[in-house]
């Protein structure tokens, strides 16, 4: 096993990527070696254009198709250390001590910056930025791996563009994005961009069989419902509770003919992406707390010292953002499986071959396709696509969901 294995579907880019750690390596292994320069003297590098490596990089494809595996794989390529290397292997092994805590998410010198609420704020990035000026502690690079590169807003981009424009020698930046378009035109103008496309259905299904011993049929299932989305997929497959909620989403469509009905459908949905939220955030915020006690020296029976009540409360509010954030995805996954229905009822209606994402409830889609027609199915669409676009702005939950289950009610 490598840490290209988990790449779903991306066979090309793992190939760019394997060069590139590649090359990289022999970069660290020359800069290492006895016959080096000394210090003043300039060491001899590959010209530019024969080499695969450069410091900053832009990984960008649709929801689910991987852009976080892939560039936290290629993280793991870069501070491999497995002594296959020196016999001609590539880096990448997936087993040594820096492929796995760079995969794990504890490498000393990968950091990650993911947001905690709906942006990433300057005073998230501060200390990230500085860190990256500083050589590696242990392992070959000093890594920033920022998941969600779309959420900077202009004073976080900011930051981030001068560590990009002036990188340190030994320091590579990972930038996640949905598209080229969501990213400064000066962020990305420095990076070297690499797109991901939607993996296969099939090829969902089947790292579902290998990779989490999931039932070929139940695989093949979720890949389909999902469309192709690799962590949705797996969680469909492997959570029951996770089946429950989309089935819950997928009635919501035949329990709107009435305004009570369509409000009482909006708080149930609001209320269960709350909950979803909820069980999510206890375990890591628990974890956290817990940690950073520890660190700043809680006396037996969580007793904290003087001078640390500041701390706790920047933790808390981070932690507040971070629900806030997760119930709203949570929401946005429901309507992402309410718009896979419609677009099914519509494939209905206009007689397309198209394989149907939601076979286990065709009974339903075949009603609503009977009942309306095109136009209508379409505005319903739209209706869901407003709503992701008002959570998108902030507006309140319930309001944004009840304004989109009354407009699913009228058509």
């Amino acid at each position: 096993m490598t840490v290209w294995d988990d790449l779903v579907g991306q066979e090309k880019l793992s190939e760019q990527l394997a060069a590139a750690a590649r090359d990289a390596d022999t970069l660290v292994t020359a800069a290492a070696s006895p016959d080096t320069p000394a210090p003043g003297t300039a060491a001899p590098e590959p010209a530019a254009s024969a080499s695969k490596m450069t410091h900053a990089w832009l990984f960008t494809g649709p929801p689910g198709a991987g852009r976080t595996q892939a560039a936290r794989a290629f993280a793991a390529a870069l501070q491999c250390v497995s002594p296959d290397r020196a016999l001609g292997g590539a880096p990448g092994c997936g087993f040594c001590d820096g492929c796995h805590t760079a995969l794990v998410g504890t490498h000393a010198d990968v950091t990650t910056v993911a947001a905690v609420g709906t942006q990433i704020l300057a005073e998230d990035m501060r200390d990230t930025v500085r860190k990256s000026y500083t050589s590696p502690a242990n392992g070959r690079w000093q890594i920033i791996l920022v998941e969600d590169a779309e959420r900077l807003n202009e004073k976080s981009a900011n930051a981030v563009l001068k560590a990009v424009e002036e990188p340190a020698p030994r320091t590579v930046w990972l930038l996640c994005a949905p598209s080229l378009e969501d990213v400064l035109p000066t962020i990305r103008s420095r990076c070297r961009h690499l797109n991901l496309r939607t993996p296969s259905v099939a090829a969902v299904a089947d790292m579902l069989v290998r990779r989490e011993g999931v039932e070929p049929d139940v695989a093949s299932a979720a890949a389909r419902a999902t469309q192709g989305h690799v962590d949705r997929a797996r969680r469909l497959a492997t959570d029951p509770a996770a089946r429950e909620r989309r089935a819950a989403v997928l009635k919501l469509p035949l329990r709107v003919s009435d305004i009570g009905g369509a409000l009482r459908a909006a708080q149930e949905l609001v209320d269960a992406a709350a909950e979803d939220a909820k069980v999510l955030a206890e375990e890591v915020d628990a974890k956290e707390t817990e940690e950073l006690k520890a660190a700043l020296g809680a006396a037996q029976g969580g007793r904290m010292p003087r001078g640390t009540a500041g701390v706790m409360k920047d933790l808390e509010d981070k932690q507040k953002r971070r629900r806030t954030r997760t119930q709203r995805d949570s929401l946005d996954l429901a309507l992402t499986d309410l718009t896979a229905f419609y677009r099914d009822v519509l494939a209905l209606q206009l007689g397309s071959r198209i394989a149907l994402a939601n076979e286990d409830a065709e009974d339903a889609l075949q009603r609503l396709a009977r009942e309306g027609t095109p136009e209508a199915t379409l505005r319903r669409i739209e209706a869901v696509a407003a709503c992701r676009g008002a959570l998108d702005r902030n507006v309140a939950p319930l309001l944004a969901v009840e304004a989109m289950t009354m407009a699913l009610r009228s058509g």
